[in-house]
């Protein structure tokens, strides 16, 4: 394995990282030079000269093996979230450098948590900076460097089959440089038309463009302490709810419908399945807080249960309410929500609803094998028969995703955390959720978890963005051969 051209393709992404960071600092600049322009500054000159000096000394490479890809998107995801670390730290405020690291992972993963107790403290450029590395990786830190390489070649391809899931693959039939430029259309688009339907909501051009950054990428991240509940109104939310909704869809599939060709969101069982699940899920959250009279009236209820379960199975994150109040049943089902997720190919994190579809399918069939143990069954998903292999897969998946939510309960308990707490801070880490409930909930942050617990708190971050296995294997290079 050749650790030089590692480096030189790692290099490649910290030059993506630190244009963000030049952009921040542009933000800052047009704020009146705020006080986080210096650090970001610095921040993007630090990050380039990491970036830049493999690059001098490294020869270019058309062909790197999946060993080498494997290594160079991994330690590029690891290296993007410690340069991310650089703004928050100059700053200084809030962030020590563990809770630099534990908001920086949280915008890369996706994942929305804070350790911020005032996030309207912060000035412009720094929350503009936050946003950005959720919108960064949201599609990928590296396949967004993917998009802006169109010389890379077979690279291209190796790196972006270590960067998609196998879940996601399945949607796309184009070339390597295709899905790049759909992923990236796709995004781009849905964050612009967010951009603007917020701003026609009500919302200043600032806030507009952080919350669709955040809502695309479905991070919680936003501008004020009380999330979306500070705006309080109905067109904003709204407007979030089919942005998080969409964002949580099949890239791929999004693409296909747009553009007219038979396999598109309609005739997707895996979407279908989704957007039952977003219906009925909303619906039986609303009927809960109605009945148990959380809210005076039907419309309230299914305003605030809607825009909670929507945000939760899409991993985003932002909310309304104080959801530490509502009744047993609406938590069990958000809860459900953070653990089930969205759709692979989409910017959403968690177990994935095509996992849960497939498995459901697998206990069917489990059953109708008891009753004929002679039959061969074959299962499809969306017309595709799914190889023995495949379905291996899936049910390992669950089982670790599980073991290690109950893992990191163990540890939260272990370290003095009630239980709601201990259980729900690793299934929102994990799942890149964000809020989870008890000390960890809706209105809440992590600042005040134990620092042992936020640093697992990051590790289940990565594990879940990298979907478990991909992080994982990392730590057994020595196996490969």
């Amino acid at each position: 394995m050749r650790f030089n051209v590692i480096l030189r393709y790692v290099g490649v992404v910290m030059l993506y990282v630190a244009a963000f960071m030049l952009v921040s600092a542009v933000i800052s600049l047009l704020d009146g030079m705020d006080s986080s322009f210096y650090p970001l500054i610095l921040s993007s000159l630090l990050t380039a000269l990491l970036g830049i000096f493999p690059m001098l000394f490294v020869p270019k490479t058309e062909q790197i093996n999946n060993k080498e890809g494997f290594c160079i998107v991994v330690g590029a995801w690891v290296l993007a979230c410690f340069v991310g670390t650089f703004p928050y730290m100059m700053w200084g405020g809030e962030f020590s450098m563990l809770n630099a690291w534990f908001e920086s992972v949280s915008g890369f993963t996706t994942t929305g948590a804070t350790i911020l107790n005032d996030v309207e403290a912060l000035p412009k450029g720094l929350m503009f900076w936050r946003s950005a590395t959720a919108w960064m990786g949201g599609i990928g830190v590296v396949m967004f460097a993917l998009a802006i390489l169109p010389s890379l070649g077979k690279t291209k391809m190796t790196l972006s089959n270590v960067e998609l899931s196998s879940l996601a693959k399945d949607n796309y039939r184009y070339r390597t440089q295709q899905v790049v430029q759909i992923l990236l259309v796709v995004y781009v688009g849905l964050t612009a038309i967010t951009t603007l339907l917020l701003k026609l909501a009500g919302m200043g051009w600032f806030d507009s463009v952080n919350h669709a950054m955040s809502a695309c990428a479905t991070c919680g991240f936003g501008t004020k302490n009380a999330s979306i509940a500070y705006y309080d109104n109905p067109m904003i939310e709204l407007v979030l709810i089919f942005a998080m909704a969409f964002s949580g869809v099949h890239f791929g599939l999004i693409y296909s419908t747009v553009v007219g060709k038979s396999k598109n969101i309609f005739r997707s069982e895996v979407t279908r399945f989704y957007f039952a699940t977003l219906i009925v899920g909303s619906i039986l959250v609303a009927a809960s807080l109605f009945v148990t009279g959380v809210y005076p009236d039907l419309w309230s209820s299914l305003r605030h249960g809607t825009f909670q379960f929507v945000s939760l199975i899409t991993t985003t994150g932002l909310t309304t309410a104080d959801c530490n109040v509502w009744p047993s049943f609406a938590v069990m089902l958000l809860i459900f929500a953070s653990i089930v997720c969205a759709c692979a190919g989409s910017t959403a994190g968690g177990i994935k609803i095509d996992r849960v579809l497939l498995f459901g399918k697998m206990f069917m069939a489990r059953l109708r094998r008891q009753q004929h143990p002679n039959a061969v069954i074959r299962l499809k998903v969306d017309g595709v028969i799914q190889e023995s292999e495949h379905l291996n897969a899936v049910a390992i998946f669950i089982v670790t995703y599980i073991a290690l939510i109950f893992l990191g309960a163990i540890i939260n308990a272990l370290f003095g955390l009630d239980l709601v707490t201990s259980i729900t801070a690793p299934i929102a880490c994990i799942g890149n959720v964000g809020p989870g409930f008890g000390d960890v909930g809706t209105m809440d942050n992590y600042s005040a978890l134990p620092a042992v617990v936020r640093l697992q708190s990051t590790v289940l971050m990565l594990l879940g963005r990298l979907e478990i296995f991909g992080f994982i294997q990392l730590f057994f290079m020595k196996w490969w051969r």
